[in-house]
């Protein structure tokens, strides 16, 4: 738990949880909506997807990643606090 914990302490990995909290995202969007790079970014999504907090699903040359919301129910009340950014979201080019 410590582990996971620490890894949300980052706010660039916060920010990226709070994005997915309600809608999976392709990398595009979510460096559209943070203003990080690629890289950056995909290097950020890794580390969520290692520990468990991420899924990636491919479809065709584009990565999608959604939130694990069941796996982890200590994260339910960290989720459920975090900012609504949906109007970040739907502002986002939509890239693919």
């Amino acid at each position: 738990m410590a582990d996971i914990l620490k890894l949300l302490s980052d706010k660039t990995r916060l920010s990226i949880v709070t994005l997915l909290r309600d809608r999976e995202l392709c990398v595009c969007d979510i460096t559209d909506i943070t203003g990080m790079s690629q890289p950056n970014a995909s290097q950020h999504l890794r580390k969520l997807k290692s520990a468990g907090l991420v899924n990636e699903s491919r479809r065709g040359q584009w990565v999608y990643y959604s939130l694990v919301k069941t796996d982890k129910p200590y994260l339910t009340c960290i989720y459920e606090s975090l900012p609504d950014m949906k109007d970040k979201i739907e502002a986002a080019k939509g890239c693919c």
